[in-house]
């Protein structure tokens, strides 16, 4: 006769350890409960632990053992029940309902439940004291989100450990920084002991450390840089007008095989080069394999043989962590006691790497004064290199060139944008899952409002950025354009674009000899005639780009110059003079050719927004059809403004001379008035007041709420806030912007298309409901959520870092301002990018991407994850991945929006595989579906 065991299961349905069996806490409480029961039966502590298996090394029965397993069973299974009491004392249960769900009493509760909020006290206790430390020792300390991640403990933890120090007297301060390089806000919480003020903190917001400090890395500049190597100017020759200096202005011909300044596998590169510590070389790098003996460097000038030569060259700034004024990257290179040496070549590595000469020095196990004598520094520094230039800019066709053209060409490029976004959003609604619909869906409607205020429009076929480098012995009708095939013709657009005057038409001609022993197979580079360049808008061959295009088919229009412009000097006609009032604000000094300020800062603004005037008006003046020898007159006028800080031009003169102001009063309705077409208002700034967004949930569109917010200004006077918005933004229809030309119509109907598109996707974005959280997904899934987490919380770790390089890279553009008054807002752009990237080094922030396995998408799509924890992991991934993983795994069919788009394309002029290439499907599938 035969006994069967039969596990039935506890009493207890709900709870943390149903159905009495899982994991390691319902085995315990089984052991414990046969241990109890072997005792009722009479049975010694050595047969009990014979019976359950217990034993030594000798296998025999270890009472000590019992004991010890006892006592861990008993706090697992403690730690269990306290852990289940604090997740239902957290949803508000009482102990006698508690003690219900647990299948025990309510004494036992109560005392689990005093055990569990000591123990959640002594967490929040200990951290309060870590912060408490932290503020003794840094003053000021980061606490805002994602700190928590990098402690260790949840952000509910956090915030109470704060609140714990606010009680002792202890003070946050919330404010906002301002991005450096996107100008948009980054929160601050921060830390501190109560006398520090507010005041206090704006003025010290370099100090502020996270929790743990970052490495200050004392070896760097503030922007990176290495103290500059100089070449000796006994190895630079100037090439001057009277040379023939003039058809190669800008360009810095290189010695092949100098280690100092080689551009490695480049064929060319936009460099600046120190000369004797003082002054330094700004152009387009190339070989020369004819120079002449003794030099290494030979410099292309315009300029006459009675400048001197440090005349010619730039004087460094005195500044030695920006001697150049401009973003540059160092290269490094084997010495020739490296070459002797082993290691060498690691050691180079690791410094293009972005190693530190102590760092490396470690990694090796060298001295660092060896890793100097083993690598060193170029005198070239590198802004960009071959193959930098292609993709640096949108390809897609401004307004500011559009409008210029026909009104036919403006619709076709305008609808394919149209139809791209459509296709977009087809694709974002049929994704499965709705919180990523949700996200993509805000996404993508806030990306129309923008598109509706730039009015870019799609790229024509094969379209792509080149850098412009002189042939001389090329012909002007003639490009060398190695990306292009020979015979066909191309159009070439720099901005500012002043008209179809400044669009030059060449024809492809690769076979040219000279052409192809400097250039060869160049990535991105093209070689034209200096005569091309002056139509270019009188570009420089010092690293000025141009947006190539294919016009075959004549699509883009074109005209020879404008008369009055041949020849037109902006330097020579509107000349400097002693005492003049720059554009900037400063005295011009004739002796010393600059312009000095002394205690006066200069208006930095003055050049952008003149300049931005005068493009509005030549954009209005060609819209509203006016004459050549008009046009004529403001072109001249922005060239001036264009170059008035650099030369010290006389813009007054040329805005009486040129007639600007009757010319704002024919085409802008008065003198002092601005922007009169859609395409000149559309991004023309409109202050608005504080408000509180909405969303009409029957619509889609956006209402507001106005706080009616104010400020006390110096004098005492309470003014309203406002923020910056553009027209655009703020006109409901676009029409209303309109003058009422045919080219304005065809923007105005396009952005309406948009913002009517923006305003679907966030109806339907309101309509979409979240997946359910789903606590069994949760389990079925437990290794996919826990890596997704694993990733969000890497993610999230890069908040303060990224934090503490915003106020860095702040605090060293600010003291870079205060050193350097004339910087323009060119120039400081730059010190901004640079102050960021170094920052963002020192502080080892960088962003990484959360990236999401099939699995863990299963994982999303099943509920596992909870909504706000998905909503962070999609703003920290990669939103192509995401629709790609979300969209429904269906035969390859071309949506109607997609069979509409391919059709427009090909009317344009695209080939099917450029088609296929831009939808993502094959040719086959193309083909199949446009019949």
């Amino acid at each position: 006769m035969y006994k069967i065991l039969k596990h039935t299961g506890t009493p207890r349905h709900s709870g943390r350890y149903p159905w009495g069996s899982g994991k390691d806490p319902q085995r315990s409480r089984s052991f414990l409960q046969r241990a109890s029961e072997l005792k009722k039966q009479g049975l010694s502590e050595v047969e009990i632990a014979k019976g359950l298996g217990i034993v030594d090394s000798q296998g025999k029965p270890s009472t000590s053992k019992l004991r010890a397993r006892k006592s861990i069973v008993k706090a697992e299974q403690r730690q269990a029940d306290v852990a289940e009491v604090l997740k239902y004392v957290d949803k508000g249960y009482s102990n006698v309902e508690i003690g219900k769900r647990m299948g025990i009493n309510e004494s036992s509760v109560r005392s689990l439940r005093n055990a569990a909020l000591q123990e959640r006290s002594d967490i929040t206790r200990v951290t309060a004291n870590m912060l408490k430390d932290s503020v003794d020792k840094k003053q000021y300390i980061d606490v805002g989100l994602g700190v928590e991640n990098h402690i260790g403990v949840s952000r509910t933890k956090l915030k109470t450990a704060i609140a714990i120090l606010e009680e002792e007297g202890y003070r946050t301060h919330k404010f906002d920084i301002e991005q450096v390089g996107t100008g948009k806000k980054t929160n601050m919480m921060v830390l501190t002991k109560a006398d520090v003020t507010y005041g206090e903190i704006l003025k010290n917001k370099d100090k502020i450390r996270m929790i743990t400090d970052y490495s200050e890395d004392g070896g760097r500049s503030f922007l990176g840089l290495e103290p500059v190597r100089s070449v000796d100017s006994k190895r630079v020759k100037i090439r001057y007008a009277e040379d023939g200096g003039t058809d190669k202005d800008g360009v810095i011909e290189l010695r092949r095989g100098v280690d100092d300044i080689s551009l490695g596998n480049a064929k060319y590169a936009q460099v600046r080069i120190g000369v004797d510590g003082t002054h330094y070389l700004k152009g387009m790098a190339m070989y020369n394999d004819n120079l002449p003996p003794g030099v290494d460097i030979r410099f292309n000038t315009n300029k006459g043989k009675d400048v001197p030569k440090d005349k010619v060259m730039k004087e460094m700034k005195d500044d030695p962590d920006n001697p150049f004024g401009a973003t540059v990257r160092q290269k490094h290179y084997i010495t020739k006691e490296g070459l002797k040496t082993k290691g060498s070549s690691e050691m180079l590595r690791l410094k293009q790497n972005g190693k530190t000469y102590s760092e490396i020095a470690k990694v090796m196990g060298v001295t660092e004064e060896t890793v100097k004598k083993c690598i060193t520094i170029k005198a070239l520094n590198i802004v960009n290199e071959e193959g930098e230039w292609r993709d640096k800019w949108s390809k897609n066709l401004s307004s500011q060139m559009l409008s210029k053209q026909n009104w036919n060409l403006a619709k076709k490029q305008l609808g394919l944008t149209y139809d791209s976004k459509k296709e977009e959003f087809d694709e974002i609604t049929s994704l499965t899952n709705p919180a990523v619909k949700k996200k993509l869906l805000d996404d993508f409607a806030d990306g129309c409002d923008s598109s509706a205020v730039h009015l870019k429009a799609a790229a024509l076929p094969r379209s792509s950025w080149h850098v412009i480098l002189p042939i001389p012995s090329m012909k002007d009708t003639e490009v060398y354009a190695p990306n292009y095939r020979d015979g066909e013709r191309v159009v070439l657009i720099r901005y500012p674009h002043g008209g179809i005057f400044e669009i030059p038409e060449l024809t492809v001609n690769n076979r040219h000899a000279d052409a192809k022993k400097n250039l060869g197979d160049a990535k991105d580079a093209i070689g034209i005639h200096p005569k091309v360049a002056e139509k270019l808008s009188g570009a420089d061959f010092d690293g000025d780009a141009v947006l190539v295009i294919p016009n075959s088919n004549r699509g883009v229009k074109t005209s020879g110059s404008l008369k009055s412009l041949v020849g037109f000097d902006p330097k020579e006609a509107y000349a400097p003079y002693n005492g003049m009032i720059t554009i900037d604000g400063g005295v011009y000094n004739e002796k010393t050719r600059k312009a000095e300020y002394g205690n006066k800062r200069p208006r930095t603004a003055t050049k952008q927004l003149k300049m931005g005037d005068v493009s509005n008006l030549i954009t209005d003046m060609t819209i509203r059809g006016a004459g050549d020898d008009k046009i004529a007159r403001a072109v001249k006028h922005s060239m001036v403004v264009i170059d008035s800080e650099k030369h010290y031009l006389d813009y007054k003169r040329s805005y009486i001379e040129n007639g600007i102001a009757a010319l704002k009063k024919e085409y802008q309705g008065g003198a002092t008035r601005g922007a009169s077409t859609l395409i000149s208002k559309a991004a023309s700034e409109k202050r608005v007041g504080i408000r509180k967004e909405k969303i009409d949930p029957l619509t889609g569109k956006k209402t507001y709420e106005y706080t009616n917010e104010t400020y006390t200004n110096k004098d005492g006077k309470i003014i309203k806030k406002t923020f910056k918005s553009t027209k655009m933004a703020e006109e409901e229809d676009a029409y209303a912007l309109s003058s009422g030309t045919l080219m304005e119509t065809v923007y105005a109907a396009h952005a309406n298309k948009l913002k009517a598109l923006g305003n679907t996707a966030r109806k339907e974005s309101i309509n979409t409901p979240y997946i359910p959280y789903s606590p069994s997904a949760k389990k079925t899934y437990e290794p996919e959520v826990a890596s997704l987490k694993a990733q969000l919380n890497i993610a999230l770790k890069n908040k303060p870092l990224e934090r503490q390089a915003q106020l860095l890279a702040n605090t060293v553009v600010s003291a870079k301002r205060e050193a350097n008054p004339g910087m323009n807002a060119a120039d400081i752009k730059k010190i901004k990018g640079q102050a960021l990237v170094e920052a963002r080094t020192r502080t080892g922030a960088k962003k990484q991407r959360i990236d999401i396995s099939e699995k863990e998408w299963e994982a999303i799509q099943a509920g596992a994850i909870s909504t706000n924890t998905l909503n962070q992991i999609l703003n920290n991934t990669d939103a192509d991945k995401i629709k790609q993983l979300a969209t429904p795994r269906t035969t390859k069919t071309m949506t109607t929006s997609k069979i509409n788009r391919a059709k427009s394309m090909l009317a344009s002029g695209y080939t099917q595989s450029q088609i296929a290439d831009a939808l993502g499907i094959s040719t086959s599938t193309l083909s199949s579906a446009l019949g």
